[in-house]
């Protein structure tokens, strides 16, 4: 499995990830911000980029330049609980403090990606967007400072949200305790 940094905002590649497997696949097909992904075997000339298990797209923060905010990530449907995402956020993370930013922020919809965002050092802020996104962020050359309580706080503004008894006893799993941090992937290819 390969860790690769394809390009950076604003000349960032295109990537065609195929819709029925990849959640946010047209995100992707955007050449202005950069991206990152997680890959098996070599790119073909298939359709789709068959290839990648997992993807990010990130550019800077449009009123601080000092933040690289990680827009989009993308986990293909058969891989998902993998971990693939969490480390696929370290090691954007990982590179953006290589390429000078001092932080680094997502805004994730749903308490799987806001578990993943911890085990990549991420911490929740208390802010949400108006899209009802919770806001995580963390220095861009170490991990946030994490503590239980806010941990958990997040996790209750998805639990004041309309979910199904299988979701919530999801949530109270997650609640336990702080996620451990996943190990630095390192770029292996690309």
């Amino acid at each position: 499995m390969d860790f690769v940094a394809l390009g950076w905002p604003p000349d960032g590649p295109t990537l065609r990830l195929d819709y029925r497997r990849f959640a946010y696949a047209g995100k992707f097909v955007v050449g202005s911000t950069g991206k990152a992904v997680v890959r098996d075997g070599s790119e073909s000339e298939a359709e789709y980029a068959d290839h990648v298990r997992a993807a990010a797209s990130f550019d800077p923060d449009r009123t601080d330049a000092d933040c690289l905010v990680i827009r989009y990530v993308t986990v293909r449907d058969d891989r998902q609980g993998d971990g693939l995402g969490s480390r696929l956020l370290a090691f954007v993370t990982a590179r953006a403090d290589a390429h000078g930013y001092d932080r680094v922020r997502i805004a994730v919809n749903n308490p799987a990606a806001y578990v993943a965002a911890y085990r990549a050092g991420f911490a929740f802020t208390g802010r949400e967007t108006g899209l009802a996104e919770l806001v995580c962020e963390r220095p861009a050359d170490a991990p946030a400072d994490r503590d239980v309580d806010t941990y958990r706080d997040g996790l209750d503004r998805y639990r004041e949200r309309d979910l199904d008894s299988a979701a919530r006893e999801r949530l109270d799993a997650k609640a336990a305790g702080l996620p451990t941090l996943v190990a630095m992937p390192v770029e292996s290819g690309g």
